[in-house]
């Protein structure tokens, strides 16, 4: 596999204070010091990268337990497909309804140097917090290149 590859899963849950169809979905914000201070376009949906001995599905199921920390919700899983993001990176996500509580949480971390030229090198988690959004309000905090995942899903959803 010559080009990057990612795959995830969209949660998605009815919503607490909607009756009727309405849905939210969950969405972690990206950790690190690049995103601490920002909000609005700072959310994603978790996912991860995988090599070709893995299958995409099974890659986004891995992703989820080390960005979470927790196991991920059975399916059934229902494809939204792929998006090539900007840097040619392609992406594959599954949305599966569940529930989490975002205070089990535990994230996995990754290690870089910061600040930058300074040698040091520091821990940060993968993902600082997750929390569940409306399809409006997650359509603002999602990074632009994966909101095509959350209109399929309302989509797929709408039948």
């Amino acid at each position: 596999m010559t080009q990057k590859r990612s795959a995830g899963l969209l949660l998605f849950r009815p919503a607490a204070d909607s009756p009727g169809d309405g849905i939210e979905v969950l969405l972690g914000h990206m950790g690190g010091p690049f995103w601490e201070h920002k909000d609005d376009g700072s959310w994603a949906i978790p996912k991860g990268e995988y090599e070709a001995d893995e299958t995409p599905l099974a890659a986004a199921r891995r992703e989820f337990t080390e960005e979470i920390g927790l196991p991920p919700p059975e399916g059934p899983y229902l494809p939204l497909g792929e998006v090539r993001i900007p840097g040619g990176k392609l992406v594959t996500i599954w949305a599966v309804r569940a529930d989490l509580d975002p205070a089990l949480m535990v994230p996995g971390t990754f290690t870089m140097e910061w600040p930058p030229h300074s040698g040091r090198r520091q821990e940060f988690p993968e993902l600082d917090r997750v929390a569940w959004f409306t399809p409006p309000a997650a359509e603002s905090k999602l990074i632009p290149s994966q909101i095509p995942f959350l209109e399929r899903l309302l989509g797929l959803l709408k039948g």
